[in-house]
């Protein structure tokens, strides 16, 4: 009886372990077994593309033998330039050998992570697959006129509805991949700001020598902006005149992040982040969290909304937010208001227990500090409200969690017994 529980248990275990794993797959692993895609290999890793291949769950990667990738660096593109082209062969969805000779209709565009940037225009990062008669199989950029040029070799490896590798027979041109792109101590973050939605906030950057100093001392090494949109960031402009020169700096650098992080990171790691601002007890972080394709950034006073993607260039990122996110280091945090006392405690109450409320407010109102440039700021009025209904949510999550672990324990021992 107990070899049949803990048989029993054991199963359970490898069947918990088989489903954390089922969606885990590592592209350089599975290209190193074979030699003669080892230089597309080395360009995935060096481009750091295939840490973001291998956060997503559903992809196919058209890999170029190492005679393909020769004839592509023989044009001596920069390096950012590569990720480029080499994006434009990294689709976002599954095409395995057998799915390639059954497309509906014998043609499908797919999306590819070139499109996922933001930066390629119109249908510049889509890829046209064609199914042809006797077997063959050609694919070709839709920015090329509609040229099917390269063509299916062979499955590479297939991890059925997850990766496919496939391996075809040149490189896919693409004038926008291809086109020069410049290296990240070249890039104009502020004009890319003012020229997509962010024109007030970058203005205010500009005019801020130490903020703006910070931004670009961090932008060869990683960094990821979150820009208000320009009528949030006009309408708080009065607050942020409000504050003292540092702590305007402060504000300022909150916004940026000193490392890279592309969306796909920042939908699949939850948690505190450090931002240009953060320095020893000044904390200036905030919380990144998601629910499916949706990425929020929370601090003790608000919560917003990422709603775009400006430019996502390893090792540059920008996105715009809805609203103004506002540190708690400068601005009040919201608190929920105290609970009314229940009828019968009301009742029960000493008669002179209200006037001394009274007494106690009045004194507390006049012990309050009138706003100036040292003094928090208010925070927004429809903020509180969601700060407390998400500190709730958060609450409920984590009771509900707790309960899962506690009953797979007795579960677990229940089996041993």
């Amino acid at each position: 009886m107990m070899g049949q529980r803990q048989h029993v248990v054991l199963l359970i275990f490898s069947a918990f372990l088989l489903f954390q794993t089922s969606n885990a797959h590592n592209i350089t692993r599975l290209l190193a077994k074979h030699p003669s895609l080892s230089t597309f290999n080395h360009y995935l890793t060096l481009t750091h593309l295939a840490p973001e291949i291998n956060r997503r769950t559903t992809i196919t990667v058209l890999a170029l033998d190492n005679a393909a990738m020769s004839s592509l660096l023989d044009k001596n593109p920069s390096i950012y330039t590569i990720k480029n082209i080499l994006s434009l062969h990294v689709l976002l969805d599954y095409f395995g050998a057998k799915k390639l000779h059954q497309i509906r209709n014998g043609t499908a565009l797919a999306a590819t992570m070139f499109q996922a940037t933001g930066v390629a225009p119109g249908v510049s990062g889509f890829v046209n697959i064609t199914d042809f008669k006797g077997g063959k199989v050609g694919f070709g950029a839709e920015d090329n006129g509609g040229s099917l040029n390269s063509f299916f070799v062979k499955s590479v490896e297939e991890l059925p509805y997850n990766i496919s590798v496939i391996q075809i027979s040149k490189a896919l041109p693409s004038v926008v991949a291809e086109a020069p792109t410049p290296g990240p101590s070249e890039l104009n973050i502020t004009g890319i700001m003012s020229a997509h939605g962010c024109k007030v906030f970058a203005d205010t950057l500009l005019a801020n020598p130490e903020a703006m100093r910070t931004y670009e001392d961090n932008v060869n090494g990683g960094l990821t902006v979150f820009c208000p949109m320009d009528d949030p960031f006009k309408a708080f402009l009065p607050k942020y005149k409000n504050l003292t020169a540092s702590k305007k700096a402060s504000f300022l650098e909150f916004f940026g992040v000193p490392v890279y992080q592309s969306l796909s990171m920042l939908k699949s790691n939850n948690g505190l982040m450090n931002t240009l601002a953060t320095d020893g007890a000044s904390k200036f972080d905030f919380t990144v969290q998601n629910e499916g394709e949706e990425v929020t950034l929370k601090t003790r006073v608000n919560t917003v909304k990422i709603t775009g993607t400006l430019i996502d260039e390893q090792p540059v990122a920008i996105y715009t937010i809805d609203k103004v996110l506002m540190p708690k280091e400068l601005f009040k945090a919201a608190l929920s208001p105290a609970p009314a006392p229940a009828p019968e405690e009301a009742a029960d109450a000493p008669k002179g227990s209200k006037s001394k409320t009274k007494s106690k407010s009045k004194t507390k109102s006049k012990a309050a500090p009138t706003p100036d440039s040292d003094s928090p700021a208010e925070s927004p009025d429809d903020d509180p409200a969601d700060q407390v209904a998400d500190d709730d949510n958060a609450a409920m999550c984590f009771g509900a969690e707790r309960l899962a672990v506690v009953g797979l324990s007795f579960l677990l021992v229940f089996f041993l017994l």
